[in-house]
């Protein structure tokens, strides 16, 4: 293996490249690519154009990128066949029968995120569809149940470690010696999610009061103005027309439950492997779906092709962050930040540390999974050499990285949580920035607390 050699400060060049960059343009996958390039020119000089391809062929044979690539590619079809299918639909029928007051619908709402936990697209959109009219109906708010459903999006996938987030997560801790074993012993330490959801289920049954921009929408609603913003107002973003609402009828519920069991027992059964569980997944979808007649088999394979199209931005996107990674290695970053750390920072501090950093990057730079590649390579390996336990500093990093999902302004999350209940991006960060600022204090003290007592 071929030693890294550290190239001091200059190691920090592509960071900043892709930081500053980020910060400046807004663009991520485009930043990724540059600062590879300057990272590849570092390292390689005039022979950075065969040493950039050198460094994709070695990015594309390595068993993390591989385990990763592959969890995408199932993941996909297993999201697309949920919402094609009107498998989650059925809860809606279920959820009108027992929703009675404004309180029981958003419960409900907050519910449905929880179950819908697979994936933070499905949660914005489904849960949006199979409540707004309820909800609507109840005359409340619709930037409460924007706020709801984004709240149990990627907090609730950070949570949940049988999430593509959290499969996600674990391949990028592989390379450290560590596995599935150690994401759930991080579980507890996630601070932010946790008050992130708890709050959100306080506030929607009424124990947590209503503040600022949320109080006043109930004020507006109160004197008889809509449960929607004027176009004005709220950015005139159009309700995305989802098959799932429309075209699908509701179906059993059981036909979202039974493929997630499935999963779960599958994965336990082969040692955690995602990828066994993705497959006897999409597997028992098949069988349930065609069984029942809900889809033909053609209509299967094209949902099949379809989730897997639906992945390939992302799996580029991981592609160049993954080489940036490979750079990062052979500039040792890693190894000139820990030593950085080692004699600048204490490491009571660090878990606290590490998740303002990840937040404030992901809100600023609306990166998130490639984030989690960027940053497990730095915290981690600082964790061991400061003697931390690796697990806090996961929580730290996916704290973040759930921060910046949930209320950065340009946000895929916000974006979808905005196409399924018709609140655009301003109103609703606008509308949780009270209680996602109660979030941060919260868990940025319980980060201390854990790291004063280590």
């Amino acid at each position: 293996m071929e030693e890294a050699v550290s190239y001091g400060f200059l190691s920090t060049v592509p960071i900043l490249v892709l930081v500053l960059g980020v910060l400046i343009t807004k663009k991520m996958l485009e930043m990724l690519l540059l600062s590879t390039l300057v990272g590849a020119v570092i390292v390689y000089k005039a022979g950075f154009f065969s040493g950039y391809i050198e460094l994709l062929y070695g990015t594309l044979a390595g068993s993390m990128y591989q385990l990763l690539f592959l969890i995408l590619i199932f993941c996909g079809p297993m999201i697309v066949l949920y919402e094609k299918s009107g498998s989650l639909l059925g809860f809606s029928n279920i959820v009108n029968k027992v929703s009675k007051t404004r309180n029981r619908s958003l419960f409900f709402a907050w519910v449905l995120g929880i179950v819908v936990f697979i994936d933070d697209y499905l949660n914005a959109l489904a849960v949006a569809a199979a409540m707004r009219n309820i909800t609507d109906r109840l005359r409340v708010p619709r930037e409460h149940l924007a706020y709801t459903v984004n709240s149990t999006g990627a907090c609730v996938c950070v949570i949940v470690p049988f999430t593509s987030w959290a499969a996600f997560a674990i391949g990028c801790m592989q390379e450290y010696g560590l596995d599935f074993g150690d994401y759930v012993a991080s579980i507890p330490f996630m601070f932010y999610p946790w008050a992130a959801v708890i709050i959100s289920l306080l506030t929607a049954i009424g124990v947590f009061p209503k503040i600022g921009p949320l109080k006043k929408a109930y004020q507006r609603v109160e004197a008889g103005g809509e449960t929607t913003l004027p176009p004005d107002k709220s950015g005139a973003i159009p309700i995305v027309s989802m098959e799932s609402a429309k075209d699908v009828k509701p179906v059993n519920p059981l036909n979202f439950l039974i493929p997630i069991a499935g999963l779960v027992i599958v994965m336990i059964l082969f040692d955690n492997d995602m990828i066994h569980g993705l497959i006897a997944a999409l597997v028992i979808q098949g069988i349930l779906y065609i069984a029942q007649r809900i889809m033909t088999l053609t209509q299967y394979m094209n949902a099949l092709l379809e989730g897997v199209t639906s992945m390939a931005n992302l799996i580029f996107t991981i592609l160049i962050a993954f080489t940036l990674a490979g750079i990062n290695e052979k500039l040792g970053f890693s190894e000139y930040v820990i030593d950085l750390f080692t004699r600048y920072i204490s490491p009571s501090i660090l878990p606290a540390l590490t998740f303002l950093i990840c937040a404030f990057i992901a809100f600023t730079s609306c990166s998130f999974w490639a984030l989690i590649v960027i940053g497990t390579p730095v915290f981690v390996p600082l964790a061991l050499g400061l003697g931390v336990s690796p697990a806090i500093l996961i929580a730290g990093i996916m704290s973040g990285v759930s921060l910046g999902s949930q209320c950065c302004f340009y946000s895929d999350a916000v974006f979808m949580t905005a196409a399924g209940t018709g609140v655009s991006n301003v109103p609703q960060v606008r509308t949780a920035a009270p209680y996602v600022l109660i979030g941060v204090a919260i868990a940025t003290v319980a980060f201390l607390i854990v790291g004063f007592t280590m």
